[in-house]
């Protein structure tokens, strides 16, 4: 601007003012089609992002349908794989409550006194503990508490478990205790790891 007026200034008066008054009018309409210009454009990017919150909106509410439907589906097959292992659980158990008997008293001498059970005891907490095994028998004239759990497939860590439910429960038992694991599948190590704490274990296939 200031190069056109310096040349403005050169030329004969009479044309001087025609002239800044034309080059006022272009840079008013020059900045008037800038910021027009610069207000489209602006709100080219607003509807833009408009259009991106409304799609992030809409993928976020599909994305926590999902996720609902998902929890629903492992909430429903966690608890069907719960009542299988349970189903799996009792029939183990109830083929033990069947055999032991005559498995107890063929190998340690132990007589059954009525029938072995599922129960609940309280432990030292005084909470609701369930026992998979429990029963009474006599050896010797003396009375022998039977205590046992069931597992489908034993553990190192089911076996400590079991040690631990039973300290829990030293206070509710009391008296000689004949402490045994049933299962349908472990590795020797696990037996011996057993029998090293007083835990007899029996195999599905022996009953």
């Amino acid at each position: 601007m200031l190069k056109y007026l310096e040349a403005i200034e050169e030329l004969p008066k009479e044309f001087k003012a025609p002239l800044i008054k034309v080059l006022e009018l272009f840079r008013e309409e020059v900045a008037e089609t800038v910021k027009r210009s610069d207000f489209e454009e602006l709100k080219a990017v607003v509807a833009r992002l408009a259009r991106f919150q409304e799609e992030l909106a809409e993928a976020q509410k599909r994305t926590e349908e999902e996720v609902k439907s998902l929890s629903r589906a492992l909430k429903e097959t966690r608890k069907e794989v719960g009542g299988l292992s349970n189903t799996i659980g009792y029939s183990l158990e109830n083929e033990a409550f069947k055999a032991l008997p005559a498995l107890l008293k063929d190998e340690f001498g132990l007589e059954v006194e009525g029938r072995l059970k599922r129960e609940f005891l309280k432990d030292t907490k005084g909470r609701q503990i369930e026992v998979n095994i429990l029963g009474k028998a006599r050896k010797n004239g003396q009375e022998v508490v039977i205590i046992g759990e069931s597992k489908s497939q034993l553990s190192r860590k089911d076996v400590d478990g079991f040690l631990k439910r039973l300290s829990s429960l030293e206070s509710t038992i009391q008296g000689d205790k004949f402490c045994l694991l049933v299962t349908h599948m472990t590795g020797p190590e696990i037996v011996a790891y057993a029998k090293e704490k007083g835990i007899k274990v029996y195999f599905s296939y022996e009953f």
